[in-house]
């Protein structure tokens, strides 16, 4: 945590900033260690204090070594006496992440209790340790490269035993019990099963439609393990693919496998979606194609660096998105293939390798 911790003191002092208060759940595990669900990180120069309620403060010394470990009462009195100690009157706090209520208590808090006669001026930042967490490190690689094997393979175990009159329920609790059981610590979100017309719709949730023989299943799926998360979608066909799927898929495998080939670095988040996005608008899909064609994945399934139309940050080497183009027809289905890629220099390196074989079981 140490390199971590470096890099989020040199943006703090980019800022001319005293020190900064940590309030998201991934950035504070991301900096710390620290998996609890309540607390605080306050970093300064020198200063390094995991604040936390008693539920979690001999959970917090444990997993947060490098950070003094303070314990969270009812009152913010915690964060008055942080000032005192360390003399800090400008403080900067996740604008994305905390709440307006939690704001308006703070700057209440302040506004009676200064600092040395003055009140700490709050600054709102936005993204400062989400950037961080774009590139990443090779334990971050490892706990990564291990999430994606296990969708890869619950997919691949999967997917060939969908049949007609299984739900689409059934087929995700299979995928999720599947995961679990090579070793994820659960789902990275609720498991995507879009069959037939339900395939239209890019975020349809698994219910109790039963499959049919002859129409395509969107499965969009992802396993969790030691925090981090991966992100895969497959479109299978139960039975023999019909000339229309056949037609789509082609398609939106070609604008995928376009992106994964050209990405280069240097290419901003928009440069990347104009690569499939060409290929499906030549092929007169492009009003079917209504998303992004990627996003960032780590601790949450859905990070920096953006990969869409209004993506213009640059993308670099060390990144880790998602390409996934997809096409959705209204009341016959639609096609999404996902894959997470690690953009080094030359290009994008394939990190999930589940079977494409676009096809169910019989």
């Amino acid at each position: 945590m140490s390199n971590r911790l470096a890099a989020i003191r040199d943006v703090i002092s980019e800022k001319k900033l005293d020190a900064l208060l940590v309030s998201s759940a991934d950035n504070r595990r991301y900096l710390s260690g620290f998996t609890g669900s309540a607390g605080y990180l306050f970093i300064t120069s020198q200063e390094a204090v995991l604040a936390t309620d008693f539920r979690y403060i001999e959970q917090a010394g444990q997993q947060a070594p490098a950070f003094r470990v303070v314990r969270i009462a009812s009152s913010l009195d915690w964060f008055t006496q942080l000032l005192g100690e360390t003399k800090a009157k400008s403080v900067g706090f996740e604008s994305d992440h905390m709440t307006v209520s939690s704001h308006q208590r703070l700057s209440q808090k302040l506004q009676e209790t200064p600092v040395d006669g003055n009140t700490v001026a709050l600054s709102p930042l936005t993204g400062l340790t989400d950037e961080i967490r774009t590139f990443k490190d090779a334990e971050e690689l490892k706990l990564l490269q291990r999430a994606i094997d296990i969708s890869d393979a619950a997919m691949n175990a999967v997917s060939p035993t969908v049949q007609p009159g299984v739900s689409e329920a059934e087929v995700a609790w299979r995928l999720e019990k599947a995961m679990r059981e090579m070793g994820a610590e659960g789902s990275s979100f609720d498991t995507i099963v879009g069959s037939g017309p339900n395939g239209a719709l890019p975020h349809h949730r698994a219910g109790e439609r039963l499959i049919q023989a002859g129409e395509p299943i969107v499965i969009d799926m992802g396993a969790k393990y030691e925090g981090y998360c991966s992100d895969l979608t497959r479109t299978i066909f139960i039975g023999e693919p019909d000339e229309t799927f056949r037609k789509v898929y082609d398609i939106v495998l070609g604008a995928q496998l376009t992106a994964i080939h050209l990405v280069k670095p240097g290419m901003s988040g928009t440069d990347a979606d104009a690569l499939a996005r060409k290929v499906i608008d030549e092929a007169g899909y492009g009003e079917s194609f209504g998303h992004s064609l990627g996003h960032g994945v780590g601790l949450a399934i859905h990070e920096y660096p953006g990969v869409g139309p209004n993506s213009p940050g640059i993308l670099k080497e060390g990144m880790v998105f998602t390409i996934e183009p997809g096409i959705y027809i209204s009341g016959w289905g639609g096609v999404r293939i996902e894959d997470v890629v690690l953009l080094g220099a030359k290009g994008a390196t394939l990190l999930s390798k589940a079977n494409k074989i676009g096809r169910g079981g019989a």
